[in-house]
């Protein structure tokens, strides 16, 4: 066969054409090229890249590069995500031979990222011998559908009034009794201030164990913490309670599991409370700080209504975030400026409203959870980055949602009298 290179002139205009009915498919298909042209083994066998060849072709024609730092890569079609969701495999465990206990943050009852970090860890742990299973402790009530995605063979769910609010002595009851009727070959703990790292100080404790903290890595049975408040690495063998940090692991993507419900024989004992919780204390979203706010509303430079923005931040409960073009032209204060030369933040949602995406602050948002863009141009860096995007004016679209807000509040209020 011939090795001249021959062009498709009606794929290129597909290309071209983001209306055209086949421009997904054939998107995904010319980005999965790309991607296996774009490396080669070179000479002296290392591993070559072509920088022309990364990217995909965007809807005005040009060659559009995913710098948002996101751990998917731009091409985000329906045809694309639906191929990656088929093509797991799928694992059932039916009589586990040991256990790897994960003891889940579940903040509002579902798995956080730190969450499915920690599961990909205990994955890693289960699969280096057969027939090992991940087993998921649930306190509270669990609203989580895609357990079984994130790499669980079983869980363990515990929910009534002894488990809500701050109450560690019950959950340590309860954890001890697993211990005893399960004997879980490791307890895997988060290294968060939800709760996790406390409980997993308080097991070890029980069970007379010395536990690895901070734990960012662990192969070959040991584990690398860090240790002198972050200066240095700790290595040391594996013991039977682990508290790992964020990104300790990589999430489950290849295989589904069956995340059947389990319950223990034994009858938990729960002690007298000892602490009573009072519940969250309503905090000023206003005095919080950006590295430390859950929910962000940020603003660019396609915000002109500034008394609109700061109501909707208000009614939405959001601490405030601008893009340096803001900041620079006044409209926002310069600790509220969000990116690379701002302030690198951690949120679990993260609104830009307005914000075209600059590298910087794409840098800057790039471990937030989730991002939710409002923008009116669909090719921009941050709809291509967020997982919602709302095209359409900032300032109007966080008017209709403020009006929904109220509204939404007022028929409770009715309701409730």
């Amino acid at each position: 066969m011939s090795d001249i290179i021959r062009r498709d002139p009606r794929r290129e205009h597909i290309l071209r054409n983001r209306l055209h009915p086949d421009h997904g498919v054939v998107l995904a298909l010319v980005g999965g090229a790309l991607s296996d042209a774009a490396r080669w083994i070179g000479p002296s066998g290392l591993v070559r890249r072509n920088p022309h060849a990364v990217g995909f072709i965007g809807p005005n024609g040009l060659r559009r590069i995913d710098r948002s730092g996101a751990p998917t890569s731009g091409l985000r079609s329906a045809a694309k995500s639906e191929a990656a969701s088929d093509s797991r495999r799928e694992v059932v465990i039916s009589e586990p031979a040991f256990y790897i206990a994960v003891v889940a943050d579940l903040p509002g009852g579902r798995l956080s990222a730190h969450d499915r970090d920690l599961l990909g860890l205990a994955r890693q742990l289960a699969d280096a011998e057969r027939d090992g299973a991940v087993l998921l402790l649930a306190f509270g009530e669990l609203r989580d559908e895609g357990l079984g995605d994130s790499g669980v063979d079983r869980v363990l769910e515990f929910k009534g009034g002894h488990y809500d609010g701050y109450g560690p002595e019950a959950r340590l009851a309860t954890l001890f009794v697993v211990e005893r009727d399960l004997r879980p070959r490791h307890w895997i703990f988060p290294e968060s201030t939800l709760g996790g790292g406390e409980l997993g100080r308080r097991l070890a404790a029980r069970l007379g164990v010395r536990p690895a903290t901070q734990v960012w890595q662990i192969a070959d049975g040991r584990c690398t913490g860090r240790g002198a408040a972050g200066a240095t690495d700790i290595t040391r063998a594996l013991p039977s309670v682990v508290l790992a940090l964020p990104e300790c692991g990589e999430p489950v993507t290849d295989t589904r599991h069956a995340a059947t419900p389990l319950a223990v024989t034994a009858a938990v004992a729960l002690p007298l409370r000892r602490v009573e919780d009072l519940g969250a204390v309503a905090v000023d979203p206003a005095g919080v700080a950006l590295a430390e706010a859950e929910f962000i509303l940020s603003a660019g430079n396609g915000i002109t209504d500034w008394d609109g923005f700061h109501h909707a931040a208000k009614v939405l409960g959001a601490a405030e975030g601008a893009s340096r073009v803001a900041v620079d032209n006044g409209f926002m204060p310069r600790h509220r400026q969000v990116g690379a030369t701002g302030t690198w933040v951690t949120a679990r949602v993260y609104l830009a409203a307005g914000i075209s995406g600059a590298i910087q602050h794409l840098q800057g948002i790039q471990s937030c959870e989730k991002v939710v863009a409002i923008n009116t141009d669909p090719g921009c860096d941050m709809v291509k980055r967020a997982d919602l995007a709302v095209i359409g004016n900032a300032g109007e679209v966080l008017g209709e949602l403020v009006k929904l807000i109220g509204k939404t509040q007022g028929e409770r209020r009715d309701v409730a009298a």
